[in-house]
């Protein structure tokens, strides 16, 4: 349930309400607005019935959660969520782009890459040093060392980085140098992950997985909500259909639906989400038409000799491109490109 404090109510009020809910067993989450404090309350509701709550001083009403997601919704936060990453916010309105390969390869191929997209615009650099494959023989990232040339690369450009971490083991290492953490769609139901994400405090970014139900990725974005870090990023990178002419169906009517459901930011992977890099612009386009908060976008320097997703990679001169066409739609949406620094 949610417990609305009235505009006036004071601490000693608010600590009031959060120790008898405490008392009785529930969790407790605090959501402090401009102009009032939400309480979100998780648990037994027969042990605390509505009534006696809004009896209390500085309680104006408790409200039930209707959606199996409680700390997700807009009933708990009706006011967006702002992520901060880096200096960027995410979620305030702006469109952040975040471009780079799909796995680190080479100290050389990353830091081309990075300058090249800082350059074209981009706030944040993508990068896999870990990545999850579908054949155990197909390339698996570098690991440690993709981890040391991520920060270099944040070193030379001032690009944020957003990179993967696929299991519990490297979340402390990954979290060390990362300033996004992105859990794949393969990992959107691994629990334990989102557990443990959750516990680093760290930006997450959430992909949709590959048959997810929104409902489904809202629930997977409250296990790290419940560990009380509310800063993540969901993120629409298509699911599977039985269209096979693309490597996934983009789910573009998922943005204003997510934002509508939920306070947290919403970013497109129109990379992923197709598949050709023919179509990544014009999905990208529709994405922030769509209402999306930022994009992720796969960039090589040369996308043919790429070791994993070449086909749907951009190279540097495309992205750039891609990025002013992107500033025109945004101008004409009345919105604005986020640039790095601001």
């Amino acid at each position: 349930m949610i417990i609305v404090m009235q505009p006036q109510a004071g601490e000693r009020e608010i600590e009031a309400v959060k120790e008898r809910l405490q008392k009785e067993g529930f969790s407790v989450h605090l959501s402090q607005g401009v102009a009032r404090t939400v309480i979100g309350a998780i648990g037994d509701k027969r042990r605390l019935p509505a009534s006696a709550l809004e009896a209390m001083p500085g309680v104006e009403r408790v409200i039930p959660i209707l959606h199996p997601y409680k700390l997700a919704g807009r009933e708990f936060r009706p006011e967006g969520t702002v992520v901060e990453v880096r200096g960027l916010q995410v979620g305030n309105g702006q469109v952040q782009i975040a471009a780079g390969p799909c796995a680190v390869e080479s100290r050389a191929q990353l830091l081309e890459t990075a300058e090249a997209v800082a350059a074209a615009g981009a706030t944040m650099l993508r990068g896999g040093a870990y990545k999850p494959r579908t054949s155990p023989y197909s390339f698996q990232g570098l690991g440690p060392e993709g981890l040391e040339f991520l920060a270099e690369a944040r070193e030379k450009t001032g690009l944020a980085i957003v990179t993967e971490v696929m299991g519990e083991p490297e979340v402390a290492q990954v979290a060390g140098v990362a300033d996004v953490l992105q859990v794949g769609s393969r990992n959107m139901h691994n629990f334990n992950l989102l557990r443990a994400v959750g516990k680093t405090g760290k930006p997450v970014l959430l992909k949709r997985g590959l048959s997810a139900t929104i409902e489904e990725w809202l629930l997977a974005a409250e296990y790290i909500l419940a560990e009380g870090n509310f800063q993540v990023i969901l993120c629409e990178r298509g699911i599977r259909t039985f269209e096979n002419y693309t490597r996934n169906t983009l789910d573009l009517s998922a943005v204003p639906a997510v934002k509508g459901l939920s306070h947290l930011p919403v970013f497109v992977d129109p990379s992923h989400g197709t598949g050709k890099r023919e179509l990544v612009a014009p999905m990208a386009k529709a994405a922030v038409a769509a209402g999306a908060d930022g994009l992720i976008i796969e960039v090589h320097p040369c996308p043919q000799e790429a070791l994993c997703d070449g086909p749907q990679s951009l190279t540097p001169e495309k992205f750039s491109t891609l990025v002013r066409e992107v500033a025109e739609l945004v101008r004409a949406l009345g919105r604005e490109l986020a640039r790095t620094g601001q």
